[in-house]
C-alpha cells in the first residue's frame, strides 16, 4: 500500500499519517535508546533500519500497520500507534510508541483510542490485544486506561509477554470505558475542561 494510499486519521490535537522516509531519525533515535528497552531494543543501525522497513512492508502485506503521530499545529512527529500482526503472532495487535521526550501528554492514549476506532468501525475487528513486557508498567496502565485486561489465558509470543485484551467492539462503543477515555483526552487538550454535569468543586 503506498503511502499516499495509507488512510489519514485526525484527532484533535494530532494527525496520524502513513511512515514516510523524512520520520527515519526521529524512529531510529527512540529505539536505539533504553525507551525501546521493552520493544527489542536498543538497536543497532541496521536492526533499526530493518524494523522501519517493516513497518512500512507491513502497510503493504497487512493492508493496515503503524501510523506515525505527528502534532497537528507544528507537524512534528511524537510517536507511532496502530496495529502489527508479523508471521506467528498469535492475535493482532494494537501497539504504541511515543518519543521520550513528549511522554506524559496523553498522545499515546489520544492516537490508540483513535487507532482501534478505525480497526473496529473501518476495518470491522471484532477485538485486539496488546502484547506487552510485564516490566512496562506505563504501557500496562495505558492499555488499562484504553479498557483492555490482562488475559492470562491468551497465548502469548514467546511465554516472557502479558497479554492484554481490549474491549470487544461490540461492546466498547457508548460504554462508559469509551466515555472515560474521552474525557482524559479532552482534559489533556483543554486542562480546564469541565465536563456537563462536573462539580467544579
Amino acid at each position: 500500500m503506498p503511502s499516499q494510499s495509507i488512510p489519514v486519521i485526525e484527532t484533535q490535537r494530532l494527525v496520524l499519517r502513513g511512515p514516510e522516509p523524512q520520520d527515519y531519525p526521529n524512529f531510529k533515535a527512540t529505539f536505539s535508546s533504553y525507551r525501546s528497552r521493552f520493544m527489542g531494543g536498543p538497536l543497532n543501525d541496521y536492526e533499526a533500519w530493518m524494523l522501519y522497513a517493516a513497518e512500512i512492508g507491513h502497510w503493504q502485506i497487512r493492508g493496515y500497520g503503524m501510523w506515525m503521530i505527528h502534532d497537528r499545529d507544528t507537524d512534528k512527529t511524537l510517536g507511532m500507534a496502530g496495529g502489527w500482526f508479523p508471521a506467528k503472532w498469535p492475535e493482532p495487535e494494537i501497539a504504541w510508541i511515543i518519543w521520550p521526550e513528549v511522554a506524559g501528554h496523553g498522545y499515546a492514549l489520544e492516537a490508540t483510542h483513535a487507532a482501534r476506532d478505525y480497526f473496529y468501525d473501518t476495518l470491522g475487528w471484532s477485538g485486539a490485544v496488546s502484547y506487552i513486557d510485564p516490566k512496562n508498567l506505563d504501557s500496562i496502565r495505558l492499555a488499562e486506561r484504553l479498557g483492555a485486561v490482562k488475559d492470562a489465558a491468551a497465548p502469548s509470543i514467546d511465554g516472557h509477554d502479558a497479554v492484554y485484551r481490549h474491549p470487544a467492539a461490540a461492546t466498547l462503543h457508548g460504554s462508559q470505558v469509551e466515555h472515560g477515555i474521552e474525557m482524559e483526552i479532552a482534559n489533556y487538550c483543554d486542562p480546564l475542561f469541565k465536563p456537563k454535569g462536573m462539580p467544579i468543586d
